[in-house]
């Protein structure tokens, strides 16, 4: 019986009639997956880069995540062609790659991406849930339609490069990470420098240039709202893990005494 994959992130900003936002699963837990997914959130991340994550959780989260109306998204760790396609067999239907600062990278993920002639990813529908075991009908010949592909921008040479990074066939967006692109700067640890934000603000100036979408990490609240108020497609807003250590420890500060020293 044929099926049909649910929208892609591209699909979903591109039908909305406002930013997105979504929040990070870091836990590699599908219980906080699918607690995140019930959240109302629009997007979810499953990180790979800076979380205990493989391929056997990642397809857990992905299961976990299936039952809500919630776009997944995963980051990889890096631009490996061989880890895209092992996600893309999985079924990751929209991926973040990290760390890309020029367009000869663009060119390579996008082709990372794609079943030839478009590309050189491996073919292994068959085997595979992105396909869904060739349950959905002329996958082979339109995967690209089922997947989106967005680069992170992490350093100033990312930065000056974004409109052209942005502009790469096959790939839908860039995103901003001001953490890594701050200590790029010399600015380590001040996200919210006016430096940065300004940085971050020209990718998104280099994402419309170019006509696409250009998202945000942004766990600071003001922050988050100043680059809604810029234009940003999509805001990441916070994590399991952080809300889980900053809510015990609200915890512990409400009930434990304190006694003075």
């Amino acid at each position: 019986m044929p099926l049909q994959l649910t929208p892609t992130l591209r699909e979903k900003l591109a039908a909305a009639d406002r930013a997105l936002i979504g929040g990070w699963v870091c836990s590699g837990s599908p219980v906080m997956a699918e607690i995140m997914a019930g959240s109302g959130l629009d997007v979810v991340l499953i990180d790979m880069e800076h979380a205990p994550n493989g391929l056997e959780s990642v397809l857990a989260q992905l299961h976990a995540l299936s039952g809500y109306p919630v776009t997944p998204l995963v980051r990889l760790s890096c631009d490996d062609p061989v880890s895209i396609k092992q996600v893309l067999d999985l079924g990751v239907a929209n991926l973040l790659i990290p760390m890309i600062s020029t367009p000869e990278q663009a060119r390579a993920v996008a082709a990372a991406t794609q079943y030839p002639p478009a590309g050189r990813r491996g073919i292994g529908n068959a085997l595979a849930r992105s396909g869904r075991w060739n349950r959905v009908q002329s996958y082979l010949d339109d995967a690209a339609a089922h997947i989106s592909v967005y680069l992170q921008i992490e350093t100033m040479e990312g930065v000056e490069n974004a409109e052209a990074i942005a502009a790469v066939e096959g790939i839908d967006g860039i995103f901003a990470g001001p953490s890594d692109l701050s200590a790029s700067m010399g600015l380590l640890g001040q996200q919210t420098h006016p430096q940065v934000v300004k940085a971050v603000k020209d990718t998104f100036s280099a994402a419309k240039r170019a006509g696409t979408t250009a998202g945000v990490n942004a766990f600071d609240p003001v922050a988050a709202r100043d680059y809604l108020d810029a234009g940003a497609s999509w805001v990441l807003v916070g994590a399991d893990v952080s809300l889980v250590a900053r809510g015990s420890e609200q915890l512990a500060a409400d009930f434990i005494p304190r006694t003075a020293h």
